[in-house]
């Protein structure tokens, strides 16, 4: 996974990386790398060949740690971010103080992969410590081109499989990927002052911050929810077809993010739209369900 010069006396919960500025609690490796293998992704499936497994685990570990810079890192975010964004381009052009990055560099070169991705997740978590609100819909979508799409841009990359059609169906998995979160973690996002219910829904349903801070959805919310849902099923069905243009373990790999998509969809129906009073999880039953259905094109 790259190579590791921490000193074995090292304290849990530390690192020994020259940070530049950016919170230590953030930036353990250890922690990072942990994280992003217990994500709901095909690099935790045991699916995928080692080397593809390997290339995307020092991916999500980059998007791990980008997230918690982000959302959890104390002092200047913004200036943490933007140190961060200087340690990803000495990845192409040098050496990376940061560990995690150290584990990426290698996928980056036996890959070649584009840094315009990575750029843009970090974007994406610029945009959270400035933008609290989204007005139009479009202008969500646009958020979830840096905050999302880049992930599966990025594993086209690793599986070598690149096109400009294939990278447009997976821009809209990604994206329906993205609000389905969305919709699940509202209570959580509101907590950090952050909503990503498009505004002008929120008044075409006449829905006040208010009724999201509830402890239960009203039926408007309930609406509302019900129609973002039904935005990210209609994605998620025009961008299936992209597995069926792979084969293999990366068809399956491809067919369990739709199938992960449409059943944590199902899940946020099964609760009543109510994402205030209830955690809208699948079950592995649904996850199989939905996976066979992808899998046989019947969807």
């Amino acid at each position: 996974m790259g190579s590791d010069s921490r000193s074995p006396e090292r304290v849990p919960g530390t690192s020994d990386d020259d940070s530049s500025g950016i919170d230590a609690a953030v930036i353990d490796p250890d922690v990072v790398m942990g994280q992003a293998g217990r994500e709901n992704f095909p690099v935790a499936m045991g699916i995928l060949r080692p080397d593809h497994r390997r290339h995307l685990l020092a991916i999500y570990g980059f998007a791990r740690l980008v997230d918690d810079i982000g959302d959890e890192a104390t002092g200047d975010r913004v200036a943490q971010l933007d140190a961060f964004e200087r340690d990803v381009r000495r990845v192409y052009d040098g050496t990376p103080e940061l560990e995690v990055l150290r584990r990426l560099q290698p996928s980056v070169r036996e890959l070649d992969l584009p840094i315009e991705p990575l750029l843009g997740l970090i974007e994406a978590n610029r945009q959270d410590q400035v933008v609290r609100r989204y007005k139009t819909y479009a202008d969500l979508v646009a958020y979830c081109e840096l905050s999302a799409n880049p992930v599966g841009r990025l594993v086209l990359h690793v599986f070598g499989r690149v096109s400009d059609e294939r990278i447009a169906r997976s821009d809209e998995i990604c994206t329906a990927l993205q609000i389905v979160e969305h919709l699940q973690d509202v209570a959580e996002d509101l907590e950090r002052d952050r909503i990503y219910l498009p505004q002008e829904d929120l008044e075409r349903f006449g829905v006040d911050e208010a009724d999201l801070a509830a402890a239960h959805a009203t039926p408007a919310v309930r609406r509302l929810i019900a129609c973002e849902a039904h935005r990210a099923t209609l994605l998620l069905r025009s961008g299936a077809p992209l597995a069926g243009t792979l084969r293999g373990r990366e068809r399956l790999a491809i067919a369990g993010f739709v199938a992960g998509g449409r059943a944590a969809v199902t899940a946020i129906k099964d609760v009543g739209f109510d994402v205030l009073a209830h955690r809208a999880k699948p079950g592995k039953a649904s996850l199989l369900r939905e996976l066979s259905g992808v899998l046989v094109r019947k969807r």
